[in-house]
């Protein structure tokens, strides 16, 4: 039996269920109504609660308050993705009515649960039956039942649990798109494995056992080093982007000669590097004349090995931010971690986009600063606020270019002291049809955001990308590997053959008497490839301004503006 919740323990909770969820996120992915590949949701959910897993594991909270507090801190700023930032906001309400608790019963827990619903229905314009927040709201609902008869936490917890998995199951037949999908809502799934890990954590069951990312695996194991087996001091990692095209051969036999466990990783725009070394400023050095150095971590393995010997703590870069606060305790620190621009104009645009082309497209049309993402890779609250402070303006328009984005760029407003407007555009062209009707002499930003916003309804998106997964939807028998093509994001047709998708949709250009259409191809199209789609949507529409161009995104092999 357990009647209060302490702060070490909802620590060990939250750390549970991000276990949970990070073990069972591809069967949530594999939820998804669409099979094509995205920001799923069991992916972005993980990932949202392991900014809380990283925060939590720096520090022993004192009080529930304490953890309470940093878990909804580190999940606003981590959050990714409509259903990570949904899981924010629970955890954001839940750590207001916990405010000022040392301990939590039953009682209060379950009204903490609550007040994270209701923080959570605030935030959504135009909530949804059938979804994570319907699966949430009732399992509170059920917890405040169970807590006005119930002491004991783990019941009342497992009462909230066995009603939100009733709920769960009548989510397909709540909302239209579940029910064709014959799925249930895999934000609501997502969200009931965490309280399951949270519910586990305090009956003491063993936490799931997850294999290690490739991130962790960066890592030395200290564990398994002495001071003798250590030839080279500094464990070395980091990422340079790309400037010059040349090969990297030179640099890793320099790096060869000079260390260790050399491992380089390299893509088309960056390369990363992993070597153990006495001179890690002379890798640094040698690797800057391929590009610029992004990130960078020195670790001293030989002081490390000796704590371990000594059973003392080992620092690493972990550590940085407690070391940086005792060092700067006199001086005022940005709350963000990161600089802010001071504003040098009025207004500032930020856009998010994958893909060198398309990012050059929207600085061409006067974007200050370009956020990396889009479709499978939802940038964060936190990397979206990094972009916002670091524009020169006092107000700063941002395009999230997609919908499951529009959530997490709308949490920037309350964490930063610079104006936030977010224009909804959910898809590339609406961005960049919203950039071209910017009036950048306008007085006022309420006209420059109402022309931003009506020019949305005049451009037509389809994009054009392959099936992730086997898929019966809406009358589409899909097969893993097939082209599928989207229109207006909803699901236009599904071939075996690129171009018969390519000749429909130019057909339904042309039934748009679309004016001007563009073209923007992937980055595992060719330059010929592409000239020859852009040829179809010519012969259809032999009045329309046709533009074919390269954007570089990956997952869309074309992206299509139609106006």
């Amino acid at each position: 039996m357990n009647e209060q919740i302490t702060g070490a323990l909802f620590k060990q909770m939250v750390l549970h269920g991000a276990a949970a969820i990070t073990a069972q996120k591809q069967a949530i992915n594999d939820l998804n109504v669409f099979p094509v590949p995205d920001g799923d949701t069991g992916t972005n959910m993980s990932m949202t609660i392991g900014t809380a897993v990283t925060e939590l594991r720096k520090t022993t909270p004192a009080t529930l308050t304490q953890a309470a507090d940093l878990t909804a801190s580190a999940l606003l700023r981590g959050a990714r993705g409509n259903s990570g930032v949904i899981l924010s906001l629970l955890f954001r309400g839940m750590s207001k009515s916990l405010k000022g608790l040392e301990t939590a019963d039953a009682a209060a827990f379950a009204a903490a649960m609550q007040q994270g619903v209701s923080s959570a229905y605030k935030a959504v314009m135009k909530p949804a039956e059938g979804t994570v927040l319907t699966v949430s709201r009732l399992a509170a609902k059920r917890a405040v039942e169970a807590a006005a008869e119930e002491r004991d936490i783990e019941k009342v917890l497992e009462a909230s649990i066995r009603e939100g998995y009733e709920t769960l199951a009548q989510t397909t037949d709540m909302n239209p798109v579940l029910k064709k999908a014959g799925v249930v809502d895999a934000g609501g799934k997502g969200y009931l494995l965490i309280l399951e890990g949270m519910l586990a954590e305090m009956r003491g069951d063993p936490m799931p056992e997850l294999q290690e990312d490739s991130a962790s695996q960066d890592k030395a194991d200290f564990a398994a080093l002495s001071s003798e087996d250590i030839t080279f001091t500094f464990d070395t990692v980091f990422i340079v982007r790309k400037t010059v095209d040349k090969s990297l051969d030179p640099l890793r036999t320099y790096l060869s000669s000079i260390g260790d466990s050399l491992v380089i990783g390299e893509d088309d725009g960056a390369f990363k590097v992993h070597v153990h070394t006495d001179i890690p400023g002379a890798a640094l050095t040698e690797a800057q004349k391929y590009g610029t150095l992004e990130l960078a971590k020195i670790e001293n393995m030989r002081t490390q090995a000796e704590d371990l010997a000594a059973g003392r703590h080992v620092q690493s870069t972990d550590d940085l931010d407690a070391v940086e606060e005792a060092l700067e305790s006199a001086a005022p620190a940005q709350a963000a971690g990161h600089v802010v621009a001071p504003p040098e104009k009025k207004y500032g645009f930020l856009a998010v986009c994958a893909g060198k082309g398309l990012e050059a497209v929207f600085r061409d049309l006067g974007a200050d600063g370009v956020v990396s993402g889009g479709q499978t890779m939802n940038p964060s609250t936190e990397a979206i606020l990094e972009g916002v402070d670091a524009v020169p303006a006092e107000t700063v328009f941002v395009l999230p270019n997609n919908s499951n984005i529009i959530m997490a760029a709308q949490q920037c407003a309350a964490l930063t002291e610079k104006q936030v407007v977010v224009i909804p555009t959910k898809t590339v062209p609406q961005g960049i049809t919203a950039m071209m009707n910017v009036d950048f002499d306008a007085s006022a930003a309420e006209e420059i955001t109402a022309a931003m916003t009506e020019s949305l309804s005049t451009v037509v998106t389809a994009q054009v990308t392959y099936a992730a997964r086997d898929s019966d939807f809406d009358g589409f028998d899909i097969k893993a590997g097939d082209y599928l093509a989207l229109e207006e994001g909803k699901l236009f047709g599904t071939d075996g053959s690129l171009s018969t998708l390519l000749e429909r949709l130019a057909a339904s250009a042309q039934e748009k008497a679309s004016s001007f259409i563009s073209l923007y191809f992937g980055e595992d199209v060719s330059q010929e490839d592409a000239e020859q789609a852009g040829k179809f949507f010519e012969a259809a529409c032999p009045d329309a301004e046709v533009a074919v161009l390269s954007g570089g995104q990956p997952v869309y092999y074309y992206i299509i503006s139609m106006e």
